[in-house]
């Protein structure tokens, strides 16, 4: 058996645009202020940001294009490296990138729809695995209504932040129209700007310009998930690097520009102090009708999120068993719906025990450090593989990054960076999180051996 080819261009796009913009630019922009000390920085942080992620995105099309398979990232590692190291990266993101993920990402869709409810009273934890198993049954059916419910999502999750982005730019001098004082925002959880070293003075702009680009690129990640589908593509070749560059520069735009009506609306300092930008520029904007759409689109994004998660990662899990390196069980697709159910059962019920043992935190802040060692080590793939299969030997029409070696190496080198400054600012849980990964090496061996490849016993 074999996927259905039922995604097109503006799937694929949409898969890009609903895989980046989640929860986080509602909340991140005011780490990004805290760090830095001036509306410039912050605006050039978002922008090196976006050239970061088109990189990115120019880098995953090339490969995408070059192996239009399932899994994706853990193709290009296992094809590159070693299986193992394909593996180890389908480890991770069932534990603990997607795992987490899903489950942190449910808590907060639980969250802002029962403030939107008005039900303050009701089990968040509740509604979290409601969302989860709702998301889960409509990818079990079929890959074009999970991308179906995914493209309306999005579509609707981008509607309050162009209703943002249109006041601020067509309302010039609104900050003070509205009353907005800068100076008089509370300050941050971090206590001001960007923090000073032990004698007191400022760091060094390189140190704080790179500690702001975490959460920027923390928000700008997930154009790799429409690679994940490549084999439920009709054309991946023609539509993966249309859809990853197109997708991409759309976040790119948005996240530009909502970040210049945050700081217009509320001023360098009040986008330091406060940990809801979203809501509070909307509430200066529109009143409480404002904050009404804020709150109502990012429960809209989150669940437009987690449906992204359930649909796309799950393919990772069915690449691993069809390699033998994983229950082979995981490798059979739905007989009546052609998808990797039992991948999606695996993922659904990892990620509701995380919901309900409220283990999920420390995952997600476990993870951050192989979740970048992994982008990198992906991105660096495609000079691997440019030596391998040079381009005059491809077929026509896949796709050549542009300005290669420096722009996929622009992307390796900042993995690079985000790997240290994390490895730097949290070296105890990243510490456990690679131990998590380590433990991945015996159950590699473990299957690798006992599991026979489905593709043995055609």
């Amino acid at each position: 058996m074999s996927f259905r080819r039922e995604l097109g261009r503006f799937d694929t796009a949409m898969v890009v645009v609903g895989g980046i913009i989640g929860a986080g630019i509602f909340i991140n922009p005011y780490i990004v202020a805290q760090r830095l000390d001036s509306p410039a920085l912050v605006l050039a942080a978002w922008l090196a940001g976006g050239a970061v992620a088109l990189a990115g995105a120019l880098t995953f099309a090339e490969l995408g294009t070059l192996f239009p398979t399932a899994g994706g990232h853990y193709a290009y590692l296992r094809d590159a490296y070693h299986p193992l190291a394909g593996f180890l990266y389908g480890w991770a993101l069932l534990l603990m990138i997607e795992g987490g993920a899903i489950a942190a990402v449910g808590i907060t869709f639980a969250e802002y729809t029962l403030r939107l409810l008005d039900r303050p009273d009701a089990s968040v934890r509740t509604l979290a695995v409601l969302g989860i198993v709702v998301v889960a049954a409509v990818n079990y059916v079929g890959v074009k209504p999970g991308s179906r419910v995914l493209n309306a999502f999005v579509i609707l999750k981008l509607i309050p932040l162009a209703l943002l982005i249109g006041a601020g730019l067509l309302l010039p001098g609104f900050g003070a129209e509205v009353g907005i004082d800068p100076a008089a925002a509370p300050p941050g959880p971090a206590g001001g700007l960007a923090p000073a070293d032990a004698s007191g003075r400022p760091p060094m702009l390189l140190f704080a310009f790179g500690a702001a680009l975490i959460p920027v690129m923390f928000s700008y990640g997930g154009w790799q998930n429409a690679n994940y589908l490549a084999e439920e593509m009709k054309n991946p070749i023609r539509d993966m690097p249309a859809g990853l560059l197109v997708g991409t520069a759309v976040v790119v735009l948005v996240y530009g520009s909502v970040n210049y009506v945050y700081l217009e609306t509320l001023g360098h300092a009040g986008l330091a102090g406060t940990l809801t930008p979203a809501s509070d520029a909307a509430r200066a904007l529109f009143g409480a009708t404002g904050d009404f759409l804020i709150t109502l689109g990012i429960a809209v994004s989150t669940f437009g999120f987690l449906n992204l998660t359930m649909l796309a990662p799950t393919r990772v899990y069915y690449a691993m068993a069809r390699d033998g390196v994983f229950p082979e069980r995981v490798a059979r697709l739905h007989p009546r719906f052609d998808t990797p159910s039992t991948a999606i059962v695996l993922q659904t019920a990892w990620a509701l025990a995380l919901v309900l043992t409220g283990t999920y935190a420390q995952l997600v802040d476990y993870v951050v450090s192989a979740d970048w060692i992994f982008f990198g080590m992906a991105g660096a793939s495609l000079f691997v593989f440019r030596r391998k299969v040079p381009l005059a030997r491809r077929p026509n029409g896949v796709f050549a990054t542009p300005g290669y070696p420096l722009v996929p190496g622009l992307f390796v080198v900042v993995a690079v960076l985000i790997v240290g400054s994390v490895l730097w600012t949290s070296p105890v849980r990243s510490g456990i999180g690679f131990v998590i990964l380590a433990a991945g090496v015996p159950a590699y061996l473990f299957w690798s051996r006992a599991t026979p490849s489905p593709s043995d016993d055609a």
